[in-house]
């Protein structure tokens, strides 16, 4: 364990689980202090990866979803990688200093990432590794938390390594399936500083702490997707409006943007995001994997859900295309809970989805030649 974590872990009210600090004794409070400023949460669950070498952009953006060339030093996005089908296998934030670009990514998956990306290195001048020696501060700019993590944040080659999550607005080369304006992402600004533990465990002493269980509530109600929960075999970035901050849909070719590309601009992707405000009676939280059912069907299944200090208990689901708008049941531990949906993604999610086709050649009247229709 880093000396960051010890000394957190050391605060009255912490509750650590898998090597987590999940919370300090109050989430709801947890929460606030996040929203306002005054908090930092540790980030174990994501890891830090460094990309080096003077290839590592141009690299980079020749393998993933998202523009990288043009990244300044201190500039901040993130990137999917995507099997040939453009199913997502991989994501991540990336923060450019000049010299590294530094990749961070849910714990589960940032082997398997480093793994792919060691594979298709080949002649490009970069080279990939874990820094397991950082860690990782989260809090929420504007007070007082961001001007000491800020401070404590490693800067190796002289630029504070502080990822801003690009999630708030639709970014460059981006597209947004939402519909909902104002959209609940509009004030989450979300920051994650990569620190080196024993500077880190010092300058934030005197600030207020909250566990994962917090950052994730304002997570789920800013209808942010993750890897580790709203990403499973079949995924999309279509399908969590995903394509609105990770995917570049003007830039030049790479794997599954085939896939992108139809489905963003002739179809509907297959399923679709729905946020979910629940029945708190039961003071049942459904787990990950939870069914959705409208009526006796099922449609679906529960990606995230947790408890929030102004909306209380709420979920991420993804759910068939063809799931009715209306009132949802989840099923949970054997108990039933109502839930309100809100669409994220639109069932005829898809930027020209109802342009008119043109007729096919096979179809025009008896006898008329199609060099002259």
């Amino acid at each position: 364990m880093s000396a960051l974590f010890e000394a957190l872990s050391a605060r009255q009210g912490a509750v650590v689980e898998d090597a987590a600090i999940v919370h300090f004794g109050d989430p709801m409070r947890e929460q606030r202090n996040l929203v306002t400023g005054s908090a930092v949460t540790l980030v174990s669950d994501r890891r830090v990866i460094e990309v080096a070498g003077e290839d590592r952009l141009t690299w980079l953006d020749s393998i993933t979803s998202q523009a990288l060339t043009q990244l300044r030093p201190g500039e901040s996005t993130e990137l999917l990688i995507l099997d040939p089908q453009g199913r997502v296998e991989h994501a991540a934030g990336v923060l450019e200093d000049g010299s590294s670009a530094w990749l961070i990514a849910d714990a589960p998956d940032a082997e398997g990432l480093v793994s792919w990306l060691q594979r298709m290195v080949f002649r490009s001048r970069a080279t990939v590794s874990i820094r397991a020696d950082l860690d990782l501060l989260g809090f929420f700019s504007g007070a007082a938390a961001e001007a000491v993590v800020t401070s404590a944040a490693a800067a190796p080659n002289g630029v504070p390594l502080v990822w801003a999550d690009p999630w708030p607005a639709v970014q460059a080369g981006g597209h947004q399936y939402s519909q909902v304006s104002p959209h609940p992402a509009a004030e989450y600004q979300w920051r994650l500083a990569i620190v080196e533990a024993d500077a880190a465990a010092s300058a934030v002493s005197d600030l207020e702490v909250a566990g994962l269980i917090a950052a994730d509530a304002l997570r789920v109600a800013a209808w942010r997707p993750r890897w580790t929960s709203e990403v499973d075999e079949r995924s999309l970035p279509h399908e969590s409006d995903w394509i609105r901050t990770a995917v570049h849909l003007n830039k030049g070719c790479y794997r599954g943007q085939e896939t992108v590309s139809k489905v963003h601009n002739l179809g509907h992707p297959p399923r679709r995001l729905a946020a979910l405000h629940l029945d708190g009676s039961d003071d049942v939280l459904p787990a990950i994997g939870s069914a959705v059912f409208a009526g006796d069907s099922e449609v679906g299944r529960i990606t995230s859900a947790a408890r929030h200090f102004e909306d209380g208990p709420i979920a991420l689901a993804i759910l068939s295309r063809r799931a009715p708008m209306g009132d949802l049941v989840v099923h949970a531990d054997g108990v039933e809970i109502a839930a309100a949906q809100q669409a994220i993604v639109p069932a005829d999610a898809g930027a020209t989805a109802d342009v008119p086709r043109l007729t096919r050649l096979s179809r025009r009247p008896e006898g008329q030649d199609p060099r002259k229709a």
